[in-house]
């Protein structure tokens, strides 16, 4: 179990020195109230899918050709259950002279702990979905010209498969996207129109972007890593419709030592259970560019 730290007070500021993190970057992909309403009373989902045969020669003395329609369901579970319990010992919060902490403590929590975990979980397994395959990209000294070659590939490649361009969002890396922004200011004559193929461009650190990422228990540590065989990416572009993601539950509260049987101590408990997949007929939607392996 984790030690607290909390120090006696002397002479202090309000003034919190706290550790640099973004919010929360993939939340533009969260699904709308008709996806959460459905997942709400079980642990699984069943997401209705449907197709029908195309069309035949009509005869004016036979008439229609007889086609099909196809109805049927996937199951998708749901793959996230975090949480956390902090504690505080009455005195060390009283003498310390910060008796408001937790509230400091639960915008901390989701600042530097749930937004990245939240982000880092998203893309790392739409990057792992079964039907993705990341491609391979050393862009690590790549030029704007290069980068730029990259995503005109993937969004010919989305335009020809008839993915719509109006909810087709680009993940990239802040280093890469610095690369086009220095080339455009650069050479305003010189075209990147590829960029508007995107609805949306959003920034993602490298340290929340990875092909695969291991969730740690809590027993020995907490929070996420990067798995020994994940890849960092370089960017992703997501058509949201193909991806399913909301939270089925979020709790958080905090308790007073009157309310704990056997500690005098403050607490705050936080959980989250949710769920991040993707639509088995619209993977044509996904494209995950990643570096390549360390080893290689």
């Amino acid at each position: 179990m984790a030690a607290n730290s909390i120090a006696s007070v002397k002479n202090y500021t309000t003034i919190l020195d706290e550790v640099y993190k973004r919010a929360a970057v993939s939340t533009c992909l969260n699904s709308g109230r008709r996806m959460v309403r459905a997942g709400r009373n079980a642990k699984e989902i069943m997401i209705p899918k449907i197709s029908v045969t195309g069309l035949g020669d009509y005869k004016r003395n036979t008439g229609y050709k007889t086609g099909a329609i196809t109805y049927e369901f996937e199951t998708k579970t749901f793959n996230y259950d975090r949480g956390v319990k902090l504690m505080a010992d009455v005195m060390d919060v009283e003498e310390a002279g910060v008796l408001d902490c937790f509230v400091e403590a639960g915008a901390e929590l989701q600042r530097t702990q749930v937004a990245p975990e939240a982000d880092a979980f998203t893309f790392a397994t739409i990057a792992s979905h079964s039907g993705v395959t990341p491609v391979e990209e050393d862009l690590g000294e790549a030029e704007a010209a290069d980068v730029l070659a990259a995503l005109r590939a993937v969004t010919n490649k989305m335009d020809e498969a008839e993915v719509t361009t109006g909810s087709r969002y680009l993940f990239i890396t802040p280093t890469l996207k610095g690369v086009l922004d220095d080339f455009s200011l650069a050479n305003p004559a010189r075209s990147n129109r590829v960029l508007e193929r995107f609805a949306r461009i959003v920034e993602v650190p490298q340290a929340r972007f990875y092909t695969g990422i291991d969730l740690k228990s809590g027993d020995s540590e907490f929070g996420y890593a990067k798995k020994a065989d994940g890849k960092d990416i370089n960017f992703m572009v997501v058509e949201k419709s193909a991806v399913i993601k909301f939270d089925k539950h979020v709790a958080s509260r905090v308790f007073s030592p009157d309310e704990l049987e056997n500690l005098d101590s403050y607490m705050m408990k936080y959980r989250k259970y949710g769920i991040v997949e993707l639509f088995d007929n619209k993977l044509a939607g996904i494209y995950v560019s990643a570096a390549p392996s360390e080893a290689a």
